[in-house]
């Protein structure tokens, strides 16, 4: 698979959603990205606050963007947030660095999509977002 194709996609989602309803999760919106940083699937559950979409989708773009998961990024954010600063100013604030923007990897390792999850604290995010990947056959990397 060279990209995230529609059925993964809703795959991912639903699984996701699945997870986060088993943990009593918040309402979660979830995106699911192609290797180009395009919206495949943008799945957002009844009650998840306005601006989720745009979170999740800017988890799953920055971690493309910047070819590591947005758990990373917050790492980098910390220990060099004039950088990230900069970098986030050049990606239009399309950068979200907190944890629920796993990258989606193929079998070789080759980035094949990503998925951005908002809702919940950034750690839930991200555990939906593992458990999704993980019911598609493909690998999610959260940098763990």
């Amino acid at each position: 698979m060279s990209t995230v194709n529609l059925a993964t996609a809703l795959s991912i989602s639903a699984a996701a959603l699945s997870k986060g309803r088993e943990l009593g999760a918040a309402p979660l919106t979830v995106a699911v990205l192609d290797q180009a940083g395009r919206v495949v699937s943008l799945q957002r559950e009844d009650g998840s606050s306005l601006l989720r979409p745009e979170i999740a989708t800017a988890k799953a773009w920055g971690s493309l963007a910047l070819g590591k998961p947005s758990r990373l990024i917050a790492a980098d954010a910390e220990n060099r947030p004039a950088f990230i600063g900069a970098v986030n100013s050049l990606a239009q604030g399309n950068i979200i660095p907190v944890a629920g923007g796993v990258l989606v990897r193929d079998d070789a390792g080759v980035i094949v999509g990503a998925v951005g999850i908002s809702g919940d604290t950034s750690d839930v995010d991200e555990l939906c977002a593992m458990a999704g990947v993980a019911v598609s056959g493909l690998r999610g990397d959260n940098g763990v």
